[in-house]
């Protein structure tokens, strides 16, 4: 498909094209593969068109939205090598569907770890993703990027695709050092390479309003980035940690939980966000 294939749109026509977010922060273990597929459920569950892209090799976005990373014939391994389409690849979870949650999935699992090295030959290879993604940008509202922690060839492939990046944060002193360099290195995609990117909002997750050093950090983010942050606040839910062990976004494991519930509240919060961009 050549690139006036993709943007032959009849004249006087104006195409919707979904908006793509990255899920990103170079810290690990803060809530971002949480994050991208109970925001994905949530917005699914709102109404919205969504799909979810794993580009972490461990695949548990993959899993956590109820599909099994080792049974998949096609991922977006296949597709970063332009072997498959998105079309071809992607996947839904009847668990998802059935509860009025569900999503397309491009999942990923180990292969995925190789594209680093069969990528690095390649020409325009950090650019692979977004060329996928402009063959069905008009089928979706939302395409959620689930990142690897690392800045890696794979989170370089979300970052040029993306317009703009969600940065789940755990409001405790490290986080603040881990999010200056994820600032740093978005300012340098910007400059180089995707002029679009921007931060959406910093979501703080895994909030405990008891803990003085959290609502400590929590200030000083919204002194810091004002309304870059978002008003919705993800609690420390159990729900939540369980149900990946379900196979399940936590909207879908349990609804009435309060981490459920936040969820589907921060994805009203990004339809209304969406609207004024």
């Amino acid at each position: 498909m050549t690139d006036s294939d993709v943007n032959a749109t009849p004249a006087g026509t104006t195409q919707h094209m979904a908006k793509i977010f990255c899920v990103a922060n170079q810290k690990g273990g803060v809530g971002k593969t949480t994050t991208t597929v109970n925001l994905a459920a949530g917005l699914a569950k709102v109404g919205q068109r969504v799909l979810m892209i794993d580009l972490d090799p461990q695949g548990n976005a993959t899993m956590g939205s109820g599909v099994d990373k080792r049974k998949l014939a096609l991922t977006v391994y296949d597709v970063l090598l332009e072997s498959a389409s998105i079309a071809e690849a992607r996947v839904q979870s009847e668990k998802l569907i059935s509860a009025g949650c569900g999503y397309d999935i491009l999942g990923a699992n180990r292969e995925l770890a190789g594209a680093e090295v069969e990528l690095v030959e390649v020409e325009r290879r950090e650019r692979r993703l977004k060329a996928a993604i402009a063959a069905v940008e008009t089928e979706y509202d939302f395409v959620l990027i689930d990142c690897p922690p690392s800045l890696s060839m794979l989170t370089l492939n979300g970052l040029c695709c993306a317009h703009g990046v969600i940065v789940p944060m755990q409001c405790e002193y490290f986080a603040l050092e881990g999010l200056t360099d994820l600032v740093n290195t978005i300012k340098q995609v910007k400059a180089n390479l995707n002029d679009d990117l921007q931060i959406i909002g910093l979501l703080r997750v895994m909030f405990d309003p008891r803990i003085t050093l959290q609502q400590q950090v929590s200030e000083q983010l919204k002194g810091h980035f004002g309304d870059k942050v978002f008003d919705t606040v993800i609690p420390r839910n159990v729900r939540l940690a369980e149900a990946p062990s379900y196979g399940v976004p936590g909207v879908v494991f349990d609804i009435q939980s309060r981490g459920a519930q936040a969820f589907i509240a921060f994805a009203q919060e990004m339809v209304a966000r969406i609207a004024t961009m």
